[in-house]
This record gives structure tokens, sequence and C-alpha cells, in this order.
């Protein structure tokens, strides 16, 4: 087992939440209907439902986790309403997003490897009825704003075509705060900012949190309270690049890390955009009938100022640290307010969560992976989720010491997998860096004092924790139990069962800005369509044996492209 050292130990302890109310009470904090004062008469009608998604956000990086950096609104909604603080989210952008709005894990959408990158002829399955849709279904108005990032190389991807009333935000996975250009390569540059299916050109110049959250409370000046809405916020923020403006900077102008300094102004300029999206909610009259839900999508970057201390890992890595979100629930409907919920969650469980709260329906014929847990988080009911498959990626690099045999049989540890059931956490292959990063509070960070905390080199390719009792996944117990480790492997096996292939093509050169007026956007014809789909067919089949040199030449950039982008997100 490893022990805390005396550096992380001090800085643990040392770590307090600094206090700084800036938000004005009448706008978070008394307002009307607010938690905690009187029982709420059950609504005449569905409630409206906004979920706020962040990017990027590490678990250490919120006022009420004991961070440095100032998220007062977070903190008021969060102390007012339900703290998820056994809630589970993917280690990286698309996975997260895919489930969210499927219900399902990403081995049942062929999404289980690494992201949707932009000039790949990929998208979230056209079969899966998402979120919005069946929202719309049950009468709601569905709008979102932010970020997309779940592939748009066809009309049908966009997000007007899955379930969305209204869309403005960016389609790819990382743009500049302000003039919206995302590279994807040298050369391969594109602005991406769209509203509806066309580009916003003209709204260029404008800091993303800011656009985004004005583009909420407009929605909401200009919707009736009378008819359900759903309104997702998917920021851009904190993802890198990591910019701000000069005013929240200045506030953290003694912070001597200047990466940690920049992602600290952008968490406080998000808290403050969700501030005025709850004061919009008030002062529209959709508050009292609301159910706000935040969640982040990922553990932080820590070598882009993030922190998920005293977590293990990162964004990336299937170590809690990246897979430990930040959640909570906040709305005037919840029965027991103002607690702690240490019920298991998955970000799977708000499709089925959400859509019995508009008053719709879910079945076996969906094949949803999650569970409707409104009376764990409401009423603190038992959550009917017992296990959580994080996930199970064949294409990624498999692990140099794993095998079958070293699976008992059962199962390949060579390649990269987590589950988790009851209070028992296995990995399999490469878990991804497994280091202790302690906050960046130097300004040499990460420094020689950081390899204090970092993973010790090992030869091998199981681990097995006891989350419940070691959140920090400080005590590997698969040498102790053999037995777990047999019941989870044989787990991972049922659930391998069931998986579809793996939907990674290669990319196109037709996606280059260059010819879509240079700016990202849908880009391949039916045909082209058709070809691919074939194309996937036949590697599912296992038909893919050419032995000609360009064959043998793309799948050797294709891996090397793999690796370079896993170190990269």
């Amino acid at each position: 087992m490893h022990a805390l050292t005396g550096f992380s130990l001090v800085s643990l302890l040392s770590f307090g939440y600094l206090s700084w109310d800036w938000a004005k009470p009448s706008l978070v904090a008394d307002g009307p209907g607010e938690a905690g004062e009187q029982p709420t008469a059950a609504p005449p009608q569905p409630p409206h439902i906004i979920f706020i998604l962040t990017d990027d956000q590490g678990y250490h990086d919120v006022g009420y986790h004991g961070s440095d950096i100032e998220t007062p609104t977070l903190d008021r909604l969060a102390a007012k309403g339900v703290k998820l603080e056994n809630y589970y989210i993917q280690p990286i952008c698309t996975p997260s997003r895919s489930q969210l709005l499927t219900g399902r894990y990403q081995i049942h959408t062929g999404l289980q490897h690494s992201i949707i990158r932009p000039r790949q002829p990929n998208c979230l399955p056209l079969d899966q009825v998402t979120l919005p849709q069946k929202l719309q279904e049950a009468g709601y108005s569905t709008h979102m704003v932010g970020k997309w990032h779940l592939g748009f190389y066809r009309k049908e991807c966009l997000p007007t075509r899955r379930g969305f009333d209204t869309f403005l935000g960016s389609l790819t996975g990382n743009v500049d705060y302000y003039t919206y250009d995302n590279c994807d390569g040298p050369g391969v540059c594109g602005f991406d900012l769209h509203e509806g299916e066309n580009v916003a050109w003209g709204l260029s110049g404008q800091y993303s949190t800011m656009l985004y959250a004005q583009r909420a409370s407009h929605i909401l000046a200009n919707h009736s309270p009378q008819r359900p809405l759903f309104l997702y916020v998917a920021f851009q923020a904190v993802h890198t690049p990591l910019q701000s403006p000069r005013e929240y900077l200045y506030r953290y102008r003694t912070m001597g890390n200047v990466a940690r300094r920049k992602y600290a102004a952008m968490v406080t300029c998000m808290d403050e955009a969700v501030r005025n999206i709850t004061w919009a909610l008030k002062r529209y009259g959709f508050y009292n009938n609301s159910v706000i839900i935040f969640s982040s999508d990922n553990g932080g970057q820590t070598f882009s100022g993030g922190s998920n201390w005293p977590l293990r890992g990162r964004k990336g890595t299937y170590w809690e640290g990246g897979v430990r979100g930040l959640g909570f629930v906040h709305s005037p409907l919840l029965k027991r307010k103002r607690r702690t919920s240490r019920a298991l969650m998955h970000i799977t469980d708000w499709y089925p969560t959400l859509v019995g709260l508009a008053g719709g329906t879910t079945s076996a014929a969906d094949r949803l992976d999650g569970y409707d847990v409104w009376p764990a988080i409401s009423e603190g009911r038992a959550s009917p989720r017992t296990e959580i498959l994080h996930n199970i990626d064949p294409l990624y690099n498999h692990a140099q010491h794993g095998s079958l045999e070293g699976g008992f049989g059962i199962w390949n540890t060579a390649v990269q997998a987590a589950i988790r059931v009851g209070e028992w956490k296995l990995l399999t292959g490469d878990p991804g860096y497994g280091d202790w990063i302690p906050p960046q509070t130097l300004a040499t960070f990460p420094g020689s004092w950081w390899n204090l905390e970092r993973m010790a080199s090992v030869r091998q390719a199981v681990w097995l924790f006891n989350i419940s009792a070691d959140p920090y996944e400080r005590e590997d117990l698969a040498g102790q139990r053999p037995d777990v480790v047999r019941t989870l492997l044989a787990r991972l096996a049922e659930y391998n069962r069931t998986a579809i292939p793996v939907r990674y093509p290669a990319e196109n050169p037709r996606a280059h800005p260059d010819f879509n007026g240079g700016a990202w956007g849908p880009w391949a014809s039916d045909e082209e369509e058709e070809e691919e789909e074939e194309r996937a067919r036949s590697f599912s089949r296992g038909r893919r044996k050419k032995k000609c040199k360009i064959c043998k030449l793309r799948s050797f950039f294709r891996k090397l492209n793999t690796r370079l982008m896993s170190q990269r997100i």
C-alpha cells in the first residue's frame, strides 16, 4: 500500500475553501421557492430540465471539494440541493456525451475507442433514439447550447437532426474561445461556431462561456414557462486552450503556476455564467418547477491546470481521477434537500431518469444501460445500480504484460477495460497514467517533488481495489483476492459478448475546411456514406486481410495517430 508523503499530507490539509461570496443573494440563495423552506406542491406540469455540462473540470476544482478556486454559485446550489459523491462519468469527451444522450454504454454504440475526430466519417449512431428526441415525444421544447463533439460528417448527425429544436455551439472538440478556430493538425484549420445548421460567422469575437450563458438566458426569456423545456448547456470551459477574460485572470494573479492561474480564472467565469442562467430561470418564471443538473464530462487535465486531488489519475485514464464526476442536483422539487448522496450513479442514468421526470416511458426495447435514479436523488432511497462498466476498448494499445493466461483463461488482461461491481473495481490492460498529482501551487510544476507521488513502475496488467474503503486506489488487492478478480473478469467477458464492433473509421481528406468555405461542417455524400458502411461491415466480418503496401501504411499511421491522440487528449 502506498503511503501519503509528507508533502501530500500537508497539501491535503492546507487547501481550504476560500469563500468569496460575490454572487448576490437575491440571484441564487434567496429566490422564491428555494430549497429548505417549505414543502413544494406537486407541479402542474412536467418540470423544466436544465442540464449543465462542463468540460475537463477536475474533481478538486470546485469550492465545496476544498479547492483554491472560487465557485460561489456552484457551492451554494450544491449545498441547497443534493451533492452526488458516488457519481461516475467517462474519461474523455465523446464517450460521456454519447452515454448522456443515449443511456447506453460505449460498447453498445461502437464508440468505445477514443473520441470522434473532425475528419472522421463518424457520429453518434443514427439508429439511436436520443434523450432530446424522447423529451420531444413527451411535449418538451428542446434546446442545446455549447459543445457537441458527437460527429457531424453528414447533416443527419447534427444536433438539430438528433432532437434539438435549436443549437448554438461548436461541432468539434477544441476551439479558440474567441475566434472559434480549430486546427486538427498542421494546416488543417477551420472556423467552428454554428447556429442551427449554419455557420455563425458574425458571433466570432465573443468569449464562448459568456456567449453561451447569454444564449441560454435568451432562450428562457423567449419561452413560455407553461411549456416544459429541456435546456442542455454544454460549456466549452474549462477545456484547453487556456483563455480567460482579463478581469477573471486578475483575481488569481498571486497564483505561482501560470496554467493553474488561467484555469482557475476560466472556472470562476463559468461559475458566474451558471449564476446568470439561474437568475434567468427565476426572472422568467421557470425556477419553481425546474430541475438543475450539474455534471463534469471527465476528469481534469492535470498538465493544463486541472486537479483531481486526492484521486488517482487524470483525464483519459480509468483511475478514479479520470472517471469520478463532479455532480449535483438543485431543485425546489427535491423531497430531501441539503444533503450528500452516496448512491452509485453513472452518466447513462440521466436518460431514463429525465425521461421518467418528463412523464415519458422507456422499455426493454430501448436497450438502456442506465437506471432511473430519481428516487435515490430526491428521496434518499437506495440506488438501483449495483455495477458500472467503465469501458472495454479492444483498440487501445495492449498491455505488454497482459495475457489470457493471466486472466485465468477468462479474459485477456492485455485489453484495456475497467469495471466496478459493488465496492470492487477491476482494471485490466493499460488504464493510463496512474499518478497521484497534488494541486499545482508551485511555479515550477511539475518539478522533482511531484515524483514523490508517482506510481512505481510495475509489470502488471490487473488491479483490484475496494473503492468504498480505498477511494484513492492506494492498495492493490489483486494478489490477495483472486476470487474477486475471477468474478469481475467473468463479468467483463459477459459484457464483451454484448459489444458491437468498434466504429473508428479512417480520416477523409474531403473533410478539410478548405472544401467547406473555411468552416468545419458536414461534407459526406450519401454515396460516401454507403461506401463507409460497407467498409465497416467488412471489417466487422473479419474480411479485411489485404496484404498491399498501402494497407500496411494506412494501418501503421492509424496506430501512430491513436498513440499520439491518446497522449494529446
